[in-house]
Order: C-alpha cells, then structure tokens, then sequence
C-alpha cells in the first residue's frame, strides 16, 4: 500500500510499515511543519492513505468534505496487525485503529 504518515505518526510505526513492504512518505523526513491542508494535498496527489495522530483531519474530511483516498486516525498501537488483516478496506474510508477495534467508516 501507499502511505502518507502525517509527521505525528510515531517514526517506528513509519519504520514497521516500510519493513513490511509499504511505501511510506513520512511528512516528517521531507516537510517537517507543513499544515494540515499540505499534508492532505500530498496524500492525495499520490493517491495515498494518510496516516495520523491529529484529529484535525477528521474535521476536514466530515465537516469540511475534504476529498482524500483514506484516512487512518492512530489512537493505540496495533497499526501493523490492522494494515495486515483490513489494508485494503483504508483506501476511500475514515478508519480508527484503537486497542481492540478497528472502526471503518466508508463514504459515498
């Protein structure tokens, strides 16, 4: 998979999902301190899943209607075991990876 990982992302996360073999921009090796509407931006024009801590991005794709290919809002650890069994269903949705769960909301 394609990923972009917002520069809140934990860098051993960014390091577990290049070792397992996905390509992962990390916002903070090549633009450290973008905004959140860069980020988005990047994301999109690779037609990547955007990795991220920050709740902002939900406020922009729900309120604001941002377009984007993904989005997975890291709350817990679990990222490596959540890409491995629902990879596929990230791309065009909102996910929440959190202890336990992993929530996908699909848009139309």
């Amino acid at each position: 998979m394609i990923f972009v990982a917002d520069e809140s992302v934990d860098q051993p996360i960014v390091a577990v999902l290049r070792q397992n073999g996905h390509h992962v921009t990390y916002v903070a090796e090549h633009s450290p301190s973008i905004s959140d509407d860069e980020v988005l931006t990047a994301a999109n024009s690779q037609a990547a899943v955007l990795l991220t801590a920050d709740k902002d991005f939900g406020e922009m794709i729900f309120r604001q209607g941002r377009a984007h290919a993904g989005v997975v809002l890291i709350r817990l650890s679990g990222l490596g075991a959540a890409v491995s069994k629902h990879g596929s269903e990230f791309v065009g949705s909102f996910s929440v990876i959190t202890a336990g769960l992993v929530r996908i909301r699909h848009q139309p």
